[in-house]
């Protein structure tokens, strides 16, 4: 099991930092090709960071262990959310001595959307079977959801308007086509040795996948998040989690529907898939105040690991 667990560690690095630079490079040709930043952060930040998850997650349904995928998308939402919200507040407070303040019209867009995808999410789920054509409603949300932001957004500066756009970034789309073969691979082992350790802890791989793959796979959340801090960009560090969750709920189940049937097993259903919804909801609440403080991120960071240890010790 111990070559098994390297071979995990060494395959979801790779797949990590493959999407971090899929992320960089793609962002690159998104400037040269002058698209908005709201475009850029919807459909090349939120869905780099969330590629760890859509391959794995894609793969697993392939290989028949679905249960993979629905694991992992219950752990990366609930560890989002908690963990990496909780700690990219105390990370606020440590750097800049203050809590986070949510005045963005476009963070509570997301927070409505976060509620609805997961409450869309419940009822597709509920039955431990998620069908295609349910699956592919997702998809439409998530159209919606896209249009609705872009429809929205300010007026770009037009000093940027007028930039020229200088040489054509061919090393960012060299760089782009080698980290996607590093996702592909990078996902298609952690997938098969994820299933190994399963098999040697004699656990279900569902419950490895909500813990280990689903901290791994918000990795680069992690990493984005600490970057915007340092810039004292808190707020889009807690945008970027909520933008995550609604592409993880949204998009990856219909993807991954093409391959195969989705199954959510009962134990994620009595527990995971409970905690995930009232997550969403704890953190709408305390939000409202338009305020983070970081006694709120230590208590999500201990509402996290109250929940590992009930996974690891049932």
């Amino acid at each position: 099991m111990a070559i098994q667990f390297l071979i995990f560690v060494a395959s979801l690095a790779l797949l990590v930092f493959s999407a971090r630079f899929f992320t960089s490079a793609a962002e690159k040709i998104g400037l040269f090709l002058r698209m908005p930043q709201i475009v850029i952060g919807i459909f090349i930040v939120g869905i780099g960071t969330s590629l760890p998850e859509l391959l794995s997650g894609s793969l697993a349904v392939k290989q028949g262990t679905s249960e993979i995928l629905s694991g992992n998308i219950l752990g990366s939402n609930i560890s989002n959310i908690l963990l990496i919200t909780g700690l990219a507040v105390v990370f606020n407070q440590a750097m800049l001595k203050r809590g986070i303040d949510l005045v963005s019209t476009y963070l509570f867009i997301d927070l409505h959307f976060l509620i609805g995808s997961f409450f869309y999410f419940c009822m597709i789920a509920y039955d431990g079977v998620i069908k295609t054509p349910e699956a592919l409603m997702g998809l439409g949300i998530f159209i919606i959801y896209s249009l609705y932001l872009i429809r929205n957004v300010e007026t770009i500066d037009v000093k940027e308007e007028k930039k020229e756009k200088g040489t054509f970034p061919i090393m960012s789309v060299g760089i782009l086509l080698a980290a996607c073969l590093g996702i592909y691979f990078g996902a298609e082992y952690t997938v098969s040795s994820l299933g190994k350790i399963a098999l040697s802890l004699n656990v279900p791989s569902s419950i490895v996948a909500l813990t280990l793959l689903s901290l791994g796979t918000t990795l680069p959340e992690l990493v984005v998040n600490i970057s915007a801090i340092r810039q004292g960009k808190a707020e889009l560090a807690v945008g970027n989690i909520l933008g995550s969750c609604i592409f993880n709920t949204l998009v990856i189940p219909p993807v991954a529907s093409f391959f195969g049937t989705v199954t959510v097993p009962r134990d994620l259903l009595v527990f995971s898939l409970p905690v995930m919804a009232a997550s969403g909801l704890l953190f709408y609440m305390l939000a409202a105040d338009k305020k983070m403080s970081v006694y709120e991120g230590l208590l999500f960071v201990a509402i996290y690991i109250v929940f590992v240890l009930h996974i690891a010790f049932p």
